[in-house]
């Protein structure tokens, strides 16, 4: 049985979450606001493939986190956090996780967390890890709707030194992870180069996103449109051309194999539109800004990650001062 923290519990970390409750480990949760209140009060309530898994799960905000309990409490803590608040996060429990030994898995979007988090930990305190073919949100306070496999793909970061790509890793609490989460009936890979399988993502994540919030439109609808589509694979194209900046070699076979797998996913809203619909902060800098930054290094264009991040940003501060004008 495993003692597990989740910091952040919405769509992706309280699915899994429940899952893994369910399977009868431990768990500790942490929110904030009507979320917090309503999981203090009536559980965490998750519904997926036509079933609700109803989880009593402990819930407390950072404070009491803080005074309650010590980082060493758990096996691992797990953050799921959107990639936003990964800064705010370590400002706030830095000094608290720094009085701890127990490793931090990272199930966040992006390739800027694992860095984040290894500075101000230390490397060996940190795994790097994805969530894939999952989409998850918070459909009211304490209650949750997921969609997807809902795999998990982990290692040691930045790569497993000395293995060859067929080779298991070593890592003992990575491999117990694995057994516990595949027996909660989560899909789990280890893989010795996290690094790479962050970029392939970010393929997906820069691909979608932005686009999805610029428009509107779901996954599906954006991968079948016929200039849409284009201007997706364009991104890309581009996210794998700037992956080199990162000392990784990322071609056309992954950015088919990345619009094959979006493609043929569910008809979903992306988490940039739905934090766009909520009037939440988006994920643009840590996807799109990425890329961006890493071109901007490599000395290479990156035309229709820059439109859509140009339309959007745009978009995002013409609705904002109209919303300050309709306040005053």
């Amino acid at each position: 049985m495993l003692n597990l923290l989740m910091i952040g519990a919405g769509g992706i970390g309280g699915y899994y979450a429940a899952k893994l409750f369910t399977a009868g480990h431990q768990l500790v949760l942490t929110a904030r606001g009507k979320h917090l209140t309503a999981l203090q009060e009536n559980g965490l309530s998750v519904h997926y493939d036509g079933q609700q898994m109803v989880c009593p799960i402990p819930a407390v905000n950072h404070a009491k986190l803080v005074k309650n309990y010590h980082p060493n409490n758990f096996d691992a803590i797990i953050i799921t956090l959107k990639s936003t608040a990964t800064v705010a996060l370590l400002e706030e429990l830095g000094d608290w996780l720094r009085l701890g030994e127990t490793p931090v898995l990272s199930l966040q979007n992006g390739v800027d967390n694992e860095p984040l988090l290894a500075k101000a930990l230390g490397k060996n305190r940190v795994l790097g890890g994805l969530a894939v073919r999952i989409g998850g949100h918070i459909i009211k306070p304490g209650v949750i709707e997921a969609v997807g496999v809902a795999q998990i793909i982990m290692g040691e970061w930045p790569s497993s030194s000395g293995l060859q790509a067929n080779q298991v890793n070593p890592n003992p609490l990575l491999i117990s992870l694995q057994s516990e989460f595949e027996l909660a009936g989560i899909p789990t890979l280890i893989t010795n180069n996290i690094s790479h399988e962050l970029w392939r993502k970010l393929i997906i994540n820069n691909g979608v996103n932005p686009i999805s919030a610029l428009t509107g439109l779901d996954t599906k609808s954006l991968t079948q449109h016929p200039h849409f589509s284009k201007i997706i694979y364009g991104m890309m194209m581009e996210t794998a051309a700037a992956a080199k900046a990162d000392n990784l070699e990322l071609g056309i076979k992954d950015v088919d194999a990345m619009f094959e797998l979006i493609s043929n996913f569910n008809a979903i809203k992306t988490s940039m539109l739905v934090d766009k619909e909520k009037g939440r902060p988006l994920e643009l800098d840590s996807i799109a800004g990425a890329v961006l930054r890493r071109s901007k290094a490599l000395g290479i264009d990156a035309p229709y990650t820059t439109t859509v991040n140009a339309l959007l940003e745009h978009e995002l501060s013409f609705n904002s001062l109209i919303k300050h004008k309709r306040m005053q």
